[in-house]
Parts: structure tokens; sequence; C-alpha cells
């Protein structure tokens, strides 16, 4: 957004271009906000880690959207399988410190309930917006059971991109209700006034 003149810059897949489905042109003002939209423009796709924008459209291309997810797919199976020997090297240097079988067994129990348990809340995360209290309360566990929300992520690249369709539905309700309003103020208020 421009601090000037108060037109939007655009971005791709934003519906502030002339051919978009809310049929506005750019430049046009909007009321209200709310997720993925900006104070004096129409509603705008917020743009998700690794995507931007291309998951509005689905953009084609070399850094399209299908690129993008095949990337994020392999980029999170390397890094969680990178994970997985990183643990396997730590579980050899506590089985060589020979601390003993009961603390061994529990820190395999720790990383494998901490990991089910980020896999869970990161693939529901998907879904719905997580509170930030629980999520500032859980960043510890989750930080052990990275390996769990890399698992999350690459399932997710497998169908759509991370957050989608949470962010499609969104963005889809903020266009109606701008559309509502932007219908309410149609017409010239004085006029119909004097007609009374």
């Amino acid at each position: 957004m421009s601090d000037e003149n108060g037109t939007p810059d655009t971005s791709a897949g934003s519906p502030a271009s002339p051919g978009s489905p809310t049929g506005r042109a750019a430049g046009t003002p909007a009321a209200g906000t709310g997720p993925g939209i900006g104070p004096g423009a129409g509603p705008r796709p917020e743009p998700l880690r690794f995507f931007g924008t291309t998951w509005v459209d689905h953009d084609p291309g070399l850094r399209g959207y299908a690129v993008r997810r095949v990337a994020a797919a392999a980029g999170s199976l390397v890094a969680a399988a990178v994970s997985c020997l990183v643990l396997r090297l730590a579980y050899q240097g506590i089985a060589i410190a020979d601390l003993g079988g009961f603390v061994t067994l529990l820190v395999v129990v720790m990383f494998a309930v901490c990991s089910a348990l980020a896999f869970r809340h990161t693939w529901e995360g998907f879904a719905k917006r997580p509170d930030p209290d629980r999520q500032a309360s859980l960043r510890g566990l989750l930080a052990i059971g990275f390996v769990g929300s890399l698992l999350a992520y690459f399932f997710r690249t497998l169908t759509e991109a991370p957050g989608e369709s949470l962010h499609r539905k969104e963005l889809e309700e903020a266009r109606r209700r701008h559309t509502q309003r932007a219908t309410r103020r149609t017409g010239n208020p004085s006029k119909k006034r004097r007609n009374n």
C-alpha cells in the first residue's frame, strides 16, 4: 500500500486487479479489515510461507504453485530424514555414555511422544488458526518434536499448500463480506433522501 496516495500495491493473485473475481478496479477503497484485507483496499490474499500468493490461482511456471509444492515436499522430507539421522547419532552418544537402560528408554519415549504431539498440532494448525497462548505454551514441546512437524508439513504438501484451505476459506468469506458492504454503499444517499 502506498503511504502517499493510498493506492494498493498489486501482488500476484491480488483481487485488486481489474480481472479479479470481485470485479473491483485497482484503487477502489473498501471498508473494514480482517484476514487478508488491507486498509483502503479490497480483500487481498494472505501469503503462505514458501508459496506467497501463488496458492490463490495455482499460478503456473517455474516459480509457480506446483513447483513450489514439489520443492516444499522434497525439502521437508529431506529435513526430516536429516533430523532422524541427527537423533540417531544422539541416541548412539547416549548408548556410548552408558547412562543406563531407563534413561535411554526415557529419551526415546520423550522424542516419540513429542514428535507425535507436534505432528498433530501442526496438522490441526493447517485447518484452523491456533490459539496464540496455547502455541506459546507448546513451544518447547514443538521444538523437541520437530520431526513430527516436518512430517506433517510433508504430508500436507502432497494434497495442497499447507494452510491453503484455511486461507482460501477466509479469503472467500472476506470477499463475500466486502461485496455485501459494497452493494449496500451503491447509489447516492442524498438523492434517495430527496426522493422521499
